[in-house]
């Protein structure tokens, strides 16, 4: 039974059985280095750190001992026409030399080296009384409290942009990176159950409350499992020579780093197969086999094990289960704007197949799949580059830190950054709003199906079915302004109160838990990340007054930290005054244009690279767009040009007859005479 929500909000973003076997084994191999390390010091009489008692080569022996996969060489890789026309589903060989670059399932890239109180694996804040610059740091939970969520004055709207800005920015950032929770519940040397304890022991690194906190009723703090640690792989770490890094405590992104639309077609080739219909022969993904919307188009199909945890419709005990859907990421049912895009791209994925079939008949099915897979990589790269990132970061810092496309990079490390995943690309966290907004073919409130509180959409794939489909969904996305992040107002109670609550009582702060996170990831703080950019540290309160601009929350912030080197990463990031033209402020314009030029310059199968589509079809690529997706897979007949521009209806929306969509023609491809 689940009965609380941190129950609920793991067991929803469990990982694939691959990821949690190899999980498993990390967590043995980490386990190990402690109890070595515990023994050895007291025999010794003397704390002693791994690095001063194995070598790489015993670290190689204890990760096989472990469980942990052994390294993949670059004999691995095949060269037919196959691997290297089409990317593989785990991104395994993207790049040939180093086959585990970007890869699922491998560790996070570290920019800087990780900064734990013990230098291997213990999280800022594990040991109480441990000062840093001359004083503790506060407790994250009392950071939310007092500084993210200080203000109860409404939040700011975007006159600019719409609400899909926000939650394409969600959606994508599920393609990129995904962390796995520990596998076990309970701490591996005592036995403690995590959901029980107050003790930092691991997994168990519990967030302090205040006494009579609603979130914790009344105890002293809310469960937090510790991100599954890395495996050791010999190869990734064979460059780095100080071993002292190597032993650092790594943590695992078990999807791939690429753009790939992993979110359509999965990252393993278990769930790849799961999401095929592969009872026909052209190339489509499976859809729902109970329910099609009024235009008979498809949903997802539901996860296989059933019934599912995902929330039922209260007002209709004894109606027809709608389950969990299953996509490529397992997060599509958190919130209903994401089962709608995921819907959205399976419906354009079909579309495609169904097109290619037509004028290539002579395709196997594996091949129209594959195609319309790499059709939809480009336009997930092609919408987020072109259309999302620069809006993001604004285009002054978008060609200072991307720039103009030069070819592949085999040089370039693709592999999603620590601190990109945990700290810069949760600046949208602050942009979340509090109502989902339904709207009807007017683009007004929706007669029949209101707009909800934020808390109401979580988990529950039933309103899609049972409330109108995907249209008012999508057309609320289009048709409300987003949210604009100021200091004094950075996250709505419906995240730091009421994160996954409908029915189970209690709730978790999405804001305490991301500052937690960044702990036991062990990332830098603020400062040190400002000197990795290039940026000025922030030495005084008149320093950070400078680039936050709103001196009560510098106040509040210097009040609470008390060195300006204490402050976490995404909490500095996230109240600098965004740069013009941008929605970040200077540090996390750098971490997301660094790490979106990584991804693309070392992606082999990036749209643009040499090869990889003709010129003509190149041209049809970049005349799509997320608008005319929209348009063809769903009854929405209306949109802006831009789908993240903000114009209040009828302004600047267009009928979809008039939105330029791609000539698949240029795919066409006469057979050989061998196939005739």
């Amino acid at each position: 039974t689940l009965r609380s929500p941190m129950q609920l909000f793991t067991f929803l973003r469990q990982a694939e059985p691959e990821t949690q076997e190899i999980s498993r084994a990390a967590e043995v191999f980490d386990t190990t280095l402690c109890i070595l390390k515990d023994r050895a010091s007291r025999r010794h009489k003397r704390a002693l750190v791994a690095s001063e008692l194995l070598s790489l080569e015993d670290l190689a022996l204890i990760a096989d001992l472990s469980g942990c996969p052994p390294p993949v060489l670059p004999a691995f890789c095949h060269n037919d026409c196959l691997a290297n026309k089409y990317r593989s589903i785990s991104g395994v060989c993207n790049n040939r030399c180093l086959p585990f670059w970007g890869t699922a399932n491998s560790a996070l890239a570290r920019w800087l080296p990780a900064e734990y109180e013990d230098g291997e694996r213990e999280p800022k804040g594990w040991n109480h009384g441990q000062l840093y610059n001359g004083f503790q740091l506060p407790p994250v939970h009392e950071v939310s409290k007092k500084i993210l969520q200080s203000s109860t004055r409404p939040m700011l709207l975007d006159a600019v942009y719409c609400q899909m800005l926000v939650d394409w920015g969600q959606y994508i950032d599920h393609d990129i990176s995904f962390t796995p929770q520990s596998t076990s519940r309970a701490a591996f040397l005592g036995g403690l159950d995590c959901l029980k304890t107050c003790e930092n022991i691991n997994p168990c690194f519990p967030i302090e409350t205040f006494p009579d906190d609603k979130l914790s009723g009344n105890r002293s703090c809310v469960p937090f499992f510790r991100s599954s640690p890395a495996c050791f792989s010999g190869n990734a770490q064979a460059a780095t020579a100080d071993i002292k890094q190597v032993l650092q405590r790594q943590q695992m992104n078990s999807i791939t780093s690429f753009l790939d639309a992993s979110t359509v077609y999965g990252h393993t080739p278990y769930l790849q197969s799961a999401l095929r219909d592969l009872s026909n022969s052209e190339g489509r993904l499976a859809v729902n086999s109970r329910f099609t919307d009024r235009s008979g188009r498809p949903y997802l199909p539901f996860v296989p094990n059933t019934p599912s945890p995902c929330f039922q419709d209260p007002g209709d005990p004894q109606g027809e289960r709608v389950d969990c859907f299953l996509a490529g990421d397992s997060r599509v049912n958190e919130v209903l704007t994401l089962v709608a895009l995921h819907t959205l791209w399976m419906r354009e994925h079909n579309r495609i197949a169904e097109a290619l079939n037509s004028l290539n008949p002579h395709w196997s099915s594996e091949i129209i799949y594959q195609e319309a897979r790499k059709i939809i990589g480009a336009l997930h790269q092609i919408i987020t580059t072109r259309d999302y990132v620069p809006k993001i970061i604004g285009r002054e810092a978008f060609d200072l830190y991307i720039g103009p496309y030069g070819g592949y990079d085999p040089t370039t490390e693709p592999s999603a950054s620590n601190v990109f995943s945990t700290a810069a690309f949760r600046f949208g966290h602050a942009t979340i709003p509090s109502v989902l907004r339904r709207l009807n073919q007017s683009f007004q409130e929706h007669e029949r199906f209101s707009s909800l509180s934020l808390h109401k959409t979580f988990f529950s794939p039933w309103r899609l079915i049972k409330e109108g489909g995907l249209e008012p969904v999508l057309r609320g996305l289009l048709g409300t302004p987003a949210a604009v992040v100021t200091p004094e107002k950075l996250l709505t109670e419906e995240l730091t109160e009421r994160l996954v609550v409908l029915t189970v009582p209690g709730g978790l702060d999405l804001a305490a838990l991301n500052l937690q996170r960044g702990r036991d990831h062990g990332l830098p703080g603020y400062n040190d990340w400002r000197t990795f950019c290039g940026l000025d540290r922030i030495a005084t309160q008149d320093d950070f007054r400078e680039v936050v601009k709103d001196a009560s929350v510098v106040g509040k912030i210097m009040d609470l930290f008390r060195h300006p080197d204490n402050i976490d990463v995404w909490l500095g990031g996230l109240v600098e005054e965004p740069l013009p033209g941008s929605r970040t402020g200077p540090l996390f314009s750098c971490l997301i244009g660094k790490q979106i030029k990584m991804i693309r310059d070392g992606d082999r199968f990036w749209w643009e690279s040499e090869g990889v589509f003709t010129q003509g079809q190149r041209v049809e690529l970049l005349r799509h767009s997320l608008s005319r997706v929209i348009c063809d897979n769903s009854e929405v007949n209306e949109a802006p040009l831009d789908p993240f521009r903000f114009g209040k209806y009828p302004d600047g929306f267009l009928l979809c007859d008039n939105i330029p969509s791609m000539n698949l023609e240029a795919w066409r491809e006469e057979p050989s005479p061998g196939m005739m």
